[in-house]
């Protein structure tokens, strides 16, 4: 039976000083990888590197760069190779929304004011949501994996979500990005396939976070949104999910326990994708 096989391995996280992928980086630590916890925000980059080293005693940097910002990624990069030597391993975390590329409606009845709309997405709040999570999920690729290719094996994960399969009401950026994501991990790991490189997503189902909060959560009321209520009741376990209930899918995805695995994406939902609402 093949093990996981990931011990000293090197592993990049795009955002990951975040939410969902500290705890993904976490969780390859506890494995005895080497992580390099990439983030815009340095600080917090090395503070979840500082942690992980005290938590698990494997090796860990923090490092800053612009998963937008092709050079930025590329002196990442070199700096990760003297340190650590080659790369075997990236998640592609960085990503999220914004208010400005999200409509006040959700289903318009034709009264409404434009602004309030889908008329009323400012190409710019759209093209900032779009480009994060896309191209936040391209570049980094297209430097960190040349590692991979070089030395004939490595393993891709891109991090998707839900509403990639089935859009969600007001985030049309979010939702057309996270559906780029699925099939250019497709693309990819079709591309890859002869390099030994494994390309594949995992998409959560829904999480309480900062990029989501001010849509689940009443600012004046602190209770649940209507938003929130229909999620929870379209969710079979009823529940948000948590971050550290990801790990498994993606430790199983780096490792040799998916040697044959590749151009998948995960639901990891609570049965999301599962129900009709009946």
């Amino acid at each position: 039976m093949n093990e996981l096989n990931i011990k000293n391995k090197v592993a990049v996280i795009t955002g990951g000083a975040g939410f969902i992928c500290s705890e993904m980086a976490r969780s390859l630590a506890s494995k005895g990888v080497r992580t390099v916890i990439v983030d815009i925000n340095k600080e917090s980059a090395d503070k979840v590197a500082g942690d992980i080293e005290n938590e698990y005693k494997t090796p860990s940097i923090g490092l800053s760069a612009n998963v937008l910002d092709k050079a930025s990624l590329e002196a990442s990069k070199k700096v990760i190779n003297d340190k650590f030597g080659n790369i075997d391993i990236l998640v592609n975390g960085a990503g999220g929304n914004s208010p400005a590329a999200t409509t006040r409606v959700e289903k318009m009845e034709g009264n409404e004011n434009p602004e309030d709309t889908f008329f009323g997405l400012k190409i710019e709040g759209f093209d900032r949501v779009f480009d994060l999570n896309f191209k936040g999920t391209l570049l980094p690729t297209m430097v960190y994996a040349a590692d991979m290719v070089k030395q004939r094996s490595g393993a891709i994960v891109n991090i998707s979500s839900m509403n990639s399969y089935r859009p969600l009401t007001k985030i049309a950026a979010y939702s057309a990005a996270k559906a780029a994501v699925n099939n250019f991990t497709q693309w990819l790991a079709v591309h890859f396939s002869k390099t030994g490189v494994r390309v594949n997503s995992i998409a959560p189902g829904f999480l309480l976070g900062n990029q989501n909060r001010f849509l689940l959560i009443d600012e004046k009321t602190g209770e649940p949104t209507p938003r929130a209520r229909k999620i929870l009741n379209s969710t079979p376990m009823e529940r948000y999910g948590t971050p550290d209930e990801l790990t498994g899918t993606l430790l199983y995805l780096v490792s040799d326990l998916s040697k044959f695995v590749t151009g998948v994406v995960i639901p990891v939902d609570g049965g999301f994708s599962a129900y009709s609402g009946v």
